[in-house]
């Protein structure tokens, strides 16, 4: 397995580390009638997301740019690993990333203001370096 495929299945279980993260908060505070049902907008009133503590609801937001992100890692990682290009720079790329995710967590549930963007951003960047690695 390259280090990129190693980052890539962690940050995978990162994600499940999130979805726990914000589950558990999100159905002690709505309970179980509403986040086992089938959410229909009429019965709710308004989305979910909108009726929890700010702290989860920044949890609920920090879990899908997660989802969001992962889909450019995953295509980063992908094409490394099928083009065999993978180097000390983009498995430091990848590693950056991780690093990056996991401080993401905290800082967007905490809102560290502007620290949660400039992280966010250090793991965009690195995925950027690795596409473009795999291009040269």
């Amino acid at each position: 397995m390259t280090p990129e495929l190693l980052v890539l299945t962690l940050a995978g279980l990162l994600q499940v580390v999130q979805f726990g993260l914000m589950s558990v908060p999100a159905n002690l505070e709505l309970g179980p009638g509403k986040t086992m049902s089938p959410r229909d907008p009429q019965r709710l009133g308004k989305p979910l997301i909108e009726q929890v503590s700010v702290r989860t609801g920044r949890l609920f937001r920090a879990l899908n740019n997660h989802f969001e992100a992962l889909i450019l890692f995953t295509v980063a990682v992908v094409v490394v690993t099928l083009s065999d290009q993978s180097t000390w720079l983009t498995a430091t790329c990848a590693w950056v990333y991780l690093g990056a995710r996991i401080l993401y967590v905290p800082a967007y549930a905490f809102g560290w203001v502007p620290w949660r963007s400039l992280i966010f951003g250090v793991g965009f960047f690195a995925t950027v370096l690795m596409l473009l690695a795999a291009l040269v």
